[in-house]
């Protein structure tokens, strides 16, 4: 079952800077005792973004230039640390539906695509190319052309890089493998009856 195709990512963009963002940082530990992922959105980045208290410190996602932003820009090595599902979950709650970044952990990417979340791949100096044409304009939409492999701000345009599989997959709209499987159950069900052996509920 094809979900709809992701061609282009289409929003405005916060930078998020720095390497090493684990996904305990993403989404602290604590918050993984949740039945559902529907709270995360609340709980992203958590412990840099608020005090003891729960007053907000200024973190990037929560500066009103920001305001309503969907993609996130960062460091090297994004997504790192333990696999837990929830840290693209948080993303996903928050609104955000693609990271431009140096690299991923690679769990991290895969749970991510499976969301729909573009995960892109710049290099240290477009990176920086990016967010500088970011700071022309914070309010400005930014495009992620997944087909072109191209990133679009403020009039600038950067080369960047997708890995196939992921491309692919997006483009062809099956990037979920879950509902890809789901969607061919008729396909599924006429393997089981060829099997030798049968399936007991």
């Amino acid at each position: 079952m094809a979900l709809g195709k992701i061609e282009k990512v289409i929003g405005g963009a916060v930078p998020v800077l720095g390497d090493d963002i684990d996904t305990d940082r993403i989404i602290p530990a604590r918050f993984l005792k949740c039945v559902t992922f529907d709270a995360l959105g609340a709980q992203l980045f958590y412990d840099v973004r608020y005090d003891d208290n729960g007053k907000s410190i200024g973190h990037p996602i929560d500066d009103a230039k920001y305001k309503g932003a969907s993609i996130i820009v960062s460091g090297n090595n994004f997504g790192c640390g333990s696999s837990r599902e929830h840290a693209p979950q948080a993303i996903k709650k928050a609104g955000f539906n693609a990271v431009i970044a140096g690299s991923y952990a690679e769990i991290f990417f895969g749970n991510c695509t499976t969301l729909g979340i573009v995960c892109v791949e710049a290099d240290d100096a477009t990176r920086a190319g990016i967010v500088e044409a970011m700071a022309i304009d914070a309010s400005a939409q930014m495009e992620i052309d997944v087909e072109a492999c191209k990133v679009s701000v403020n009039g600038k345009s950067f080369d960047v890089a997708i890995k196939e599989n992921a491309r692919a997959a997006f483009l062809a709209g099956n990037y979920d493998s879950l509902a890809d499987l789901l969607g061919n159950m008729d396909d599924v069900k006429k393997l089981e009856a060829s099997l030798k052996y049968s399936f007991t509920a």
